[in-house]
């Protein structure tokens, strides 16, 4: 009887104690690091002590300099490119995965995973090695005949597209396997019904009706490429610069942390009202199920 009664009590206090921990934790590691840097865009840059008590709205004023405006949609076009691309290959991958046999999607998905048990900077580096001008990929086209010289892929921003899109991809693939998965299956048969092609369905039927994975990988590609500096400085160049590169050499080489807070507040913005928008359209799509 007694065992009876302190199991709900039990159960209570471990979960006031997990809950205990996750708020710590984001407290500790999350909102105060995070306060601190939005406090640190307000300061100004000291040569002696790195930061100087004296309020400034110059580290925002300075972002719409043409040379940081310039980077920024620089950075933003490759992004934006890099996304694209990931779309372009993620979503018909994504659609022949869902649409295989349940006992296969699991070994497909356990291989969508098994490149995130390296690390991303090795990776960056193994691809580096493929496609340099004397790396692997050019040794093949020319063996075959393809090609009469090496191409010079490397410290371009098709290498810095290619390395997004390498890195990123399942990021892409996952959201829209999850959204392609759970199609009814009734709305495809209906509209071959009403004499729908299979080009119809594809774009009147089965895009619609997954646009909330399209969005939600579009979102998890497009904000981490602008801030993926190691891909940039190691297959881009000085020339193909990411909005990370900037914040990166602000903290490390010109030692302006406060421009650097700048910067960083600002791309967290751009993220959140991205995901404002996500969260807008995810909604409006609910409403218009409902109604339908």
């Amino acid at each position: 009887m007694m065992t009876a009664l302190n199991k709900p009590s039990q159960r209570k206090l471990f979960q006031k104690l997990t809950i205990t921990l996750i708020v710590s934790w984001l407290v500790l590691f999350v909102f105060l690091p995070n306060l601190m840097i939005i406090g640190t865009s307000f300061l100004t840059r000291d040569d002696a002590n790195l930061l100087a008590m004296v309020f400034t709205l110059d580290n925002y004023t300075r972002l719409f300099d043409p040379m940081y405006a310039q980077v920024l949609m620089h950075s933003l076009n490759m992004a934006l490119i890099a996304t694209f691309f990931c779309l372009l290959i993620g979503y018909p991958f994504a659609y022949i995965i869902a649409n295989m046999p349940k006992r296969i999607q699991p070994i497909m998905l356990f291989l969508l995973i098994v490149p995130f048990w390296t690390n991303s900077l090795i990776r960056t580096y193994g691809l580096k090695i493929f496609i340099s001008t004397k790396g692997v990929l050019n040794q093949i086209l020319l063996n075959i005949g393809l090609i009469d010289q090496p191409l010079r892929i490397m410290y371009s921003q098709e290498a810095v597209v290619i390395g997004l899109v390498y890195i990123l991809l399942p990021f892409m693939v996952l959201p829209l396997y999850s959204s392609i998965e759970k199609l009814d299956k009734a709305y495809i048969e209906a509209a071959r019904d009403l004499g729908a092609g299979k080009v119809q369905t594809f774009t009147r039927v089965i895009i619609p009706l997954t646009t909330p994975g399209i969005i939600a990988g579009c979102l998890l590609v497009l904000l981490p490429a602008m801030g993926m500096f190691y891909i940039a400085d190691l297959l881009g160049g000085a020339k193909n610069l990411l909005v990370g590169n900037v914040i990166k050499n602000q903290f490390l080489r010109l030692r302006d942390w406060p421009f650097g807070a700048a910067t960083s507040i600002v791309l967290t913005v751009l993220m959140g009202l991205m995901l404002f928008v996500y969260y807008r359209v995810g909604k409006l799509l609910n409403k218009k199920d409902e109604l339908e």
